[in-house]
């Protein structure tokens, strides 16, 4: 779907929803240009080099499904934008509790925030019921820092199941996959949530609207939580790590660890440890996004990864002690790292 071919305009008429992306890097601007392709009005927040290029020439993405360029509005001020319907966040975890001068320009009473994060999200226990109902995770809403500037309200969850990378200021190559799913705290399929969808699947996307999110975030983050951290340490690819007999055994360990968090909180994946550890092999030679931070001296984003599932594992009593020696060694590597 992703060729020469433009949407069909009866397609791109219906398609009438204002969307901002807020830290448009690989899978922000790759998201902003399947929408532009779709008929939204779409804005790429982005800097330097990278904004520079696809101010000139659009967002050219090279992809196994074919190539194509969107010509987006791009920009450093969200000001220029103006209040959206769907704020889509592409920025690193960490950096969420200081985004708040970026994005208050982009709101109205009702502008949703999607937010494409790995990990624990700070809503996550918003609308969530049960004893844990409105809990605050420190570990991703330090004091409430990050519910400060993006109120759990907005919230809609959206985890990603594609891989992609700036191979230069402007051009993000994709290299697999292109499952968004969304999902609301709350449960449920809500409006907001299918008029994203729709939008995305126009664009050529698979953006499913899952009645329970939270399954699908522990599924993505059995493989994070252990193949990233362990990466970071180990300097190794995906394959490197399932064939040593050693490492693969640790990552086995907190793979079951997290599994029974999850299910502590009533979640359930649905992928046996050994499935999870097969399709890894499979990928072969990848580096983390975790080591590719490392190798690039940007900070690792370990804090919803690991030290939320840990923070979990102590109000549910679960034991998790593979996770919390891992999380010790590698949150040494990332104060290192950082310094």
């Amino acid at each position: 779907m992703f060729g020469s071919s433009s949407v069909p305009s009866t397609e791109r008429s219906s398609l009438t929803m204002k969307v901002a992306v807020l830290g448009a890097g690989a899978i922000g601007a790759y998201v902003g240009a399947a929408l532009h392709r779709a008929g939204a009005d779409v804005h790429l927040v982005a800097r330097g080099p990278h904004l520079a290029a696809m101010r000139r020439h659009g967002v050219r993405v090279h992809s196994p499904r074919g190539d194509f360029t969107a010509r987006a509005h791009a920009t450093d001020d969200p000001a220029e934008i103006g209040p959206v319907d769907f704020v889509f966040l592409g920025l690193k975890a960490h950096s969420y509790a200081a985004c708040g001068p970026l994005i208050e320009p982009l709101l109205h009473d009702s502008t949703a925030v999607i937010a494409a994060q790995n990990g624990i999200p700070w809503w996550y226990f918003h609308r969530h019921g049960g004893p844990y109902d409105g809990h605050r995770v420190e570990s991703v809403d330090p004091g409430g820092a990050v519910s400060a500037v993006l109120a759990p309200e907005r919230a809609v969850g959206c985890v990603v199941y594609a891989a992609t990378e700036l191979q230069a200021p402007g051009v993000v190559r994709h290299l697999e996959g292109t499952r968004f799913s969304v999902g609301e705290p709350g449960r449920g399929v809500s409006a907001r949530c299918t008029r994203f969808s729709e939008a995305m699947t126009a664009g050529g996307l698979k953006c499913p609207v899952e009645p329970d999110l939270r399954n699908d975030i522990w599924l993505k983050l059995l493989g994070n939580i252990s193949f990233n951290p362990i990466s970071a340490l180990a300097r190794a690819t995906m394959r490197q790590m399932c064939l040593h007999g050693g490492t693969r055994q640790v990552i086995e360990t907190m793979m079951r660890e997290t599994l029974a968090v999850a299910e502590a909180l009533g979640c359930e994946v649905g992928v046996s440890v050994e499935r999870r550890l097969a399709g890894a092999e499979r990928v072969g030679d990848h580096r983390t996004s975790t080591l590719q931070d490392l190798e690039r001296g940007k900070p690792l984003e370990l804090d919803v990864l690991l030290a939320a599932v840990v923070e979990l594992a102590e109000i549910t009593g679960v034991p998790v002690p593979t996770l919390r020696t891992v999380h010790a060694i590698s949150d040494l590597l990332a104060l290192r790292s950082a310094a």
